[in-house]
This record gives structure tokens, sequence and C-alpha cells, in this order.
């Protein structure tokens, strides 16, 4: 089921036929600390594969947030990002409450993301340092899109 909210000038939607890939891929390939140089076949199938919340300035998208989900149990947000000229506007505020309201992502028993810079704002949502971090093990492969 699509989505869509409307504030002040700017929609949040769950269409993913309104989502920019070139917008997306610039944002994470060129800008992001946690994807520099995903290449846009990666972050295609990513978007496919995903619930996704776009923010839009009328026809412009300027923001993203991606939940990976079987929305029945677990959830990874990913991806999240308001583009500079439209910060300061409570707008990636308004993105987390809809994505923790969204109807797919209601009871899930575990809601996860990675962060290394925007702890005070997902913790106005209700998340948390990992209460049992040795539980959670990982493969990392920081340099996986330089092979590529």
């Amino acid at each position: 089921m699509q989505t869509q909210q409307t504030v002040a000038g700017y929609e949040i939607s769950t269409d993913a036929g309104r989502l920019n890939l070139d917008v997306i891929h610039t944002f994470l390939a060129e800008q992001s600390y946690w994807s520099p140089g995903v290449p846009r076949s990666i972050v295609e199938r990513a978007i496919e594969n995903s619930l996704c919340f776009g923010v839009y300035h009328g026809a412009a998208q300027v923001g993203l947030a991606r939940v990976v989900t079987d929305k029945s149990t677990f959830a990874l947000l990913a991806d999240v990002f308001i583009l500079e000229g439209h910060r300061g506007k409570g707008l990636s505020k308004w993105l987390m409450r809809c994505v923790v309201e969204h109807e797919d992502l209601q009871g899930l028993r575990r809601l996860l993301l990675l962060t290394s810079d925007a702890h005070g704002l997902y913790r106005q949502f209700g998340f948390e340092a990992l209460g049992n971090p040795s539980r959670f093990m990982e493969v990392v492969r920081p340099d996986i899109y330089r092979s590529r």
C-alpha cells in the first residue's frame, strides 16, 4: 500500500514510481559517509527490494529513508538523508515519524539502524544503543565498491 503525507510544500510518499534514482545514487555515492562510490546498479537493486519513503518538494526528490523488512518481525532502517538545501525544516523528524508509524512496520520485534552522527534524532523515536552488542555479529567489506 502506498502512503502519502503533505506538510508545508513537502510531501512524503512510499510510491516507488516517484523515486529519482539519479538523486538517490548521487547522494549515496558522492555525499554520504556510509556508501561512497556505491555503483548505481547496487542502489537500484537496494531500492527495488526495500520499502522506501521519498521526500519531495514539488516534483523534486529531496530526501529518502529506505527500510529493509519482512514486514512481520524485523526491519533495518538505511540510507536516511535530506539534501542540504532542505535541512533545518524538521523534515528528518517528519520522515522518521512516517517511518515508525507506517502500517507495514507495526508489531516488529526488532527495528535496527546504524549511524555515526544522528543519535539524537533517532533517540527521539525510541532507538537506543544495542542492549547486548555481543549478540550481534557482522561481515563488513568497507572497500567492496572500489572493486566494481
